[in-house]
């Protein structure tokens, strides 16, 4: 590494990950009525793709067999993620969704966990999320079990997603596997988004772009990044506070008023994500848990 070279600590660079797909959720709550789950993620990953592709430009040859396989499930991944989770908006409340999604890299983090605080943080963390997303106003007999499999979905997605993002980040330099496995999602959404293509307008397509760069392209890139340097279970954790940016993002953008039980989440999520950042000493580098 040059001397006097800056190196962004890899935790601040998931929590700016967490900032922007958040404040682009917000954006995505006013598309996704508009023009579906499919037209939106559609729009969203295309546009990535088509941003970062020219930037990376990615090399083609070169790759083992193993890296392109890692890379297409990782875009597969990438591409049911978004899918199933925008979906499962149009059956649940934004709040009861995120609960269940979260639920799988909590999973994840919790399996992959091997010191006793790892577990006092992930039991932060999840009653954190609960008290955010006011997952206990909402009766069980209102609930769509098509919205509950959609968000479940969702989870084991992105808990794969945090598995496969350090694995492609190794296999492949700097951000070419993300543009690839871009390409990758921009196929899998592709029928679906392309359905409702009919209903699309100029300012849809603008939305699109700006769900495309805080959505995908800058958290995405930001996690990669991150994800060479940090353990899947640490980067998991860390990942808790994206209810409490979202309860910030949606009080910023869309006016919504915190009640006193999702402050008493705030705080939960908060102190989860400061123990996971203070329990490993400076000097103990991250590492990417492998299979």
């Amino acid at each position: 590494m040059p001397r006097g070279s800056v190196v962004v600590p890899a935790p601040l660079l998931v929590f700016g990950g967490v900032v922007s797909v958040q404040f682009g959720a917000a954006l995505a709550a006013t598309l996704v009525p508009e023009i579906g789950a499919g037209g939106s993620v559609l729009l969203r990953i295309a546009f990535s793709a088509l941003i970062l592709l020219p930037l990376a430009r990615p090399r083609l040859v070169g790759h083992s067999r193993r890296a392109w396989l890692t890379v297409v499930v990782f875009g597969v991944v990438l591409g049911l993620m978004n899918w199933s989770f925008y979906g499962s908006l149009a059956h649940l409340p934004l709040g009861v969704a995120v609960t269940v999604e979260f639920l799988g890299p909590l999973v994840l983090t919790t399996v992959l966990s091997r010191r006793a605080l790892d577990y006092v943080a992930v039991a932060a963390a999840g009653g954190g999320v609960l008290l955010i997303s006011e997952v206990f106003t909402v009766p069980l007999d209102e609930l769509s079990w098509i919205g509950l499999t959609l968000a479940a979905t969702a989870g084991v997605m992105w808990a794969a997603y945090i598995l496969l993002s350090g694995r492609t980040g190794a296999e492949f330099p700097k951000l070419d596997g993300l543009a690839l496995a871009l390409v990758v999602s921009t196929i899998v959404v592709l029928p679906a988004g392309l359905a409702s293509s009919d209903l699309w307008t100029r300012e849809h397509v603008v939305k699109g772009l700006g769900l495309a760069v805080l959505s995908s392209l800058l958290p995405y890139s930001l996690e990669l990044l991150a994800l060479r340097r940090l353990a899947a279970n640490v980067f998991g954790i860390l990942l808790s506070l994206e209810p409490a940016v979202a309860a910030v993002a949606g009080f910023v953008v869309l006016d919504q008023t915190l009640h006193p039980a999702q402050v008493v989440g705030l705080v939960l999520v908060v102190v989860a994500s400061a123990i996971v950042m203070g329990v490993r000493r400076p000097e103990e580098p991250g590492q990417i848990e492998s299979a």
